[in-house]
C-alpha cells in the first residue's frame, strides 16, 4: 500500500521550501528550494514540485507564508506571490490546505530541535513551562512565541517585526532620523533584517561623509566578517545589537522564561561573529528587568529548514 504523503512549504520573501512528509511523521523528504521570482505563484511551484517527485499525489498541505494572514487573500509583505487560499486548494485538489505565518511554523517546530541544532549565547537553564520566544531576521523580521497549554503549546500568529524601532543610543538615533525622511513609520523589520542591513549601512555612510556602495546584504556581512569596511562592520554591530534589544522586548511581553530562539536566514550565517556581538549585553540591558532577562537562554537555530517540521505537526497524526 502506498504512503500517505502530504506536502509542507515554507515561503519566504526570496525563497519557497517545498517538502513531503509521511503520514504519522515530522520528517520532510525530498526537500527542494526554488525562488519565488521564478514562479507565477505557489500553485504553479507546487506543481513544478510534485512532477519532479514523479506526479506525488497529495490531498493534504502545510503552507507558511512570511505575512500577516487575515482572510481568504494571501500576499507576501516582502514578496512577489499572491493568492486565494481557497482557490488554490481546489486548482490542486486538496481536500485540506492550511497556511499560518512564517514564523508561527518556525514556531511549532521549537519543540522538535535537537541539542546538536542549537547555539547557546548566553543566559541560564530554560524555565520549563513557561513561554518561549521566537525572532529572526531575513528577507523581513519574523516573530512569533509558544504559549504553555496543558502539556503542548499553542504557537502566536503576530507581526511583531512591524513593531516601532526603539533606538537606545546617539547613534540609533540618528539612524532612526536619516530612516524617518524615507519612510512614514520605522519599523523594527526597517533596520533587522536584509533590507535592514541596507539600510543600516547607507545611513552609517551617510552620517559617516563616506560614498555609498550598492552593496547586498551578503555583501554587507561578508564586508563585516572580514574587517574590511569600516562601514559594513558598524551596520552589522549595530544589527546584532538592535536585535538584542527587540529580542529582549519579546521576552518580557511574552514572559519567555523558557528562552528565545534565533531564526532566520541572517544570523546562523554570522556564526561566532554573532555570539561575540553587542547582541547579548544589549538584550541584558533592561533596567529594572535586567536581571530577568540576564537568565533567559538565548539559541540560535543552526537546523537548515525547521519550519517544514514545524508544519507537519499541524497534521492531525502528527508525531
Amino acid at each position: 500500500m502506498q504512503n500517505v504523503m502530504r506536502l509542507v512549504v515554507d515561503i519566504g520573501g526570496t525563497n519557497a521550501r517545498l517538502a513531503l512528509v509521511a503520514a504519522g511523521s515530522l520528517q520532510p523528504e525530498r526537500e527542494k528550494t526554488v525562488r519565488c521570482a521564478e514562479y507565477e505563484g505557489l500553485e504553479q511551484a507546487v506543481r513544478h514540485y510534485l512532477q519532479g517527485c514523479d506526479n506525488a499525489v497529495v490531498r493534504e498541505a502545510a503552507v507558511d507564508v512570511a505575512t500577516g494572514i487575515t482572510g481568504d487573500f494571501v500576499q507576501l509583505t516582502n514578496g512577489p506571490w499572491g493568492f486565494s487560499i481557497e482557490q488554490t486548494r481546489r486548482s490542486l485538489a486538496l481536500d485540506r490546505l492550511q497556511v499560518v505565518n512564517d514564523f508561527t511554523a518556525l514556531a511549532l517546530a521549537v519543540p522538535t530541535l535537537r541539542p546538536d541544532e542549537l547555539q547557546q549565547i548566553g543566559g541560564g537553564a530554560a524555565v520549563l513551562a513557561a513561554p518561549i520566544a521566537v525572532i529572526g531576521p531575513g528577507t523581513g523580521l519574523g516573530v512569533s512565541g509558544l504559549i504553555p497549554v496543558g502539556s503542548s503549546y499553542v504557537a502566536l500568529q503576530g507581526e511583531g517585526g512591524h513593531t516601532a524601532f526603539s533606538p537606545m543610543n546617539e547613534k540609533e538615533r540618528e539612524v532612526l532620523g536619516w530612516l524617518q525622511k524615507r519612510y512614514d513609520h520605522v519599523s523594527t523589520e526597517r533596520v533587522v533584517s536584509g533590507m535592514g542591513l541596507e539600510n543600516l549601512y547607507q545611513a552609517i555612510c551617510a552620517m559617516d561623509g563616506v560614498q555609498t556602495q550598492s552593496l547586498s546584504p551578503d555583501k554587507i556581512t561578508a564586508g563585516a566578517l572580514s574587517d574590511t569596511d569600516a562601514q559594513c562592520v558598524a551596520a552589522v554591530e549595530m544589527f546584532c545589537a538592535i536585535l538584542g534589544t527587540a529580542a529582549a522586548n519579546l521576552v518580557v511581553t511574552l514572559g519567555a522564561r523558557a528562552g528565545c530562539y534565533i531564526g532566520g536566514g541572517i544570523v546562523p550565517r554570522l556564526g561566532a561573529y554573532f555570539a561575540r556581538s553587542s547582541f547579548r549585553a544589549r538584550f541584558e540591558t533592561k533596567g529594572r528587568f535586567s536581571s530577568y532577562v540576564s537568565a533567559v537562554p538565548t539559541y540560535v537555530i543552526l537546523a537548515q529548514t525547521p519550519a517544514l517540521r514545524g508544519l507537519a505537526t499541524l497534521f492531525p497524526d502528527s508525531q
